[in-house]
């Protein structure tokens, strides 16, 4: 196996466990045993070994002496800690791109956008729901490009997803979501980046108060 293959095994492996963490299928707590795993999906260990590693620096996993890694928890307050650097960055990937955006990038937004008003008609799904919107705010966070940024934001949505809520499965918030991106999408489109980072802030802000509202 060439350097960029098994490169690309590890990525697919970790993308793979990540899907597996977020669907609740290795629940917070869960022991993340390389050799269960590797057989599990059917790999040699060593790219599963890369892929866990990979999970404790984003925040996903967590290393223990004698125990080794597990999944990790979040609480609420662990959850609002996350929420406000992530209200901070957000907005600042949506004042970048602005001034980035491209025609093509806004059709994109609005066809984002128009998917998810329509969806609205459906039963929730809670699963489909979350990854339209991390892929709309991927979207507007690449074309920010800035690099760091994108990272830091892709480790504290992976971190954000520990914590169990059934946020996407109440219509209301379904309908508040939709809204809110429009308004960051009609802001980047006229080429507002104040209010753009105003209004993608403020998002994040009110996703907060839904996914902890009780």
């Amino acid at each position: 196996m060439t350097t960029t293959e098994r490169a690309l095994l590890t990525e697919s492996v970790h993308e793979t466990l990540r899907e597996l963490i977020f669907s609740g299928e290795l629940a917070p707590g869960t022991p993340l045993s390389v050799p269960a795993l590797a057989s599990k999906l059917n790999v040699s260990r060593t790219p599963v070994r890369e892929a866990v590693q990979q999970l404790i620096y984003e925040g996903i996993a967590v290393h223990t002496r004698n125990a080794g890694a597990k999944v990790d928890s979040l609480d609420a307050e662990s959850l609002r800690s996350v929420f406000e650097v992530r209200e901070v960055l957000d907005g600042l990937a949506a004042f970048n791109a602005t001034a980035n955006a491209t025609h093509e990038t806004v059709s994109q937004l609005n066809k984002m956008v128009q998917v998810q008003r329509e969806l609205l008609e459906s039963p929730p799904d809670q699963r489909r729901d979350s990854t339209l919107d991390l892929e709309f705010h991927t979207l507007i966070r690449e074309t920010a490009c800035n690099h760091p940024l994108s990272e830091a934001l892709h480790r504290l949505d992976g971190q954000s997803h520990l914590y169990r809520s059934d946020m996407w499965s109440l219509e209301l918030n379904r309908r508040i979501a939709v809204t809110e991106h429009a308004r960051i999408v009609a802001a980047i489109e006229s080429g507002d980046a104040l209010g753009a980072r105003t209004a993608a802030s403020a998002h994040v802000a009110g996703l907060l108060v839904r996914t902890t509202r009780t």
